[in-house]
């Protein structure tokens, strides 16, 4: 797996290495996959505020399923449009570990944090305008969340918070 590839790179490692594919949006190129050690305990939630977080959003599901993780996608849920978000709770309950990414004020980990008793990996992504500051409204939002169970990962860093969620996706077979 390798990220942040531009189209044009891409294509030249293609063409020089067959059985590598190329996710333009998420700019990953892929050959195979890596099952990480370790059973997994359940689904990675991947959520979007927003359309314009799609890119971040993808490189963090690519990342989770190459590393063996049944991962799923939900877009465009942000606190703008709250309703669109209910509808997907019990979906965000029944999984191990959710992934939510939001750019412009960052409050969606916040929100989606209240609603799970599960780990929430929060992305700021670089969208925004006005005083968004190109994703440090988001980052500082979201490192001072009073939710409980939110981490932070770095702006625009899908392949971060996808690592993350793989780990703690992982069942060590450990008991407490």
């Amino acid at each position: 797996l390798v990220t942040r590839v531009e189209s044009q790179k891409a294509k030249l490692v293609m063409a020089a290495c067959p059985g590598v594919t190329y996710d333009r949006l998420a700019r990953c190129l892929q050959r195979g996959t890596l099952a990480a050690p370790g059973r997994k305990r359940g689904d990675i939630v991947v959520l979007t505020a927003g359309t314009s977080d799609a890119a971040v959003a993808q490189e963090a599901l690519v990342t989770a399923r190459f590393l063996g993780n049944n991962a799923h996608l939900i877009t465009d849920v942000g606190v703008a449009g709250l309703h669109r978000l209910l509808h997907h709770v019990a979906t965000l309950q029944k999984a191990a570990v959710l992934i939510v990414v939001a750019g412009m004020e960052g409050a969606l980990p916040s929100v989606v944090a209240g609603l799970v008793d599960v780990p929430v990996i929060a992305v700021p992504t670089s969208v925004g305008y006005g005083t968004a500051f190109e994703g440090m409204t988001a980052l500082l939002a979201m490192m001072t969340s009073c939710a409980s169970g939110v981490t932070v990962v770095n702006i625009d860093n899908g392949f971060g918070a996808a690592m993350a969620a793989d780990l703690m996706n992982r069942d060590k077979g450990t008991t407490v």
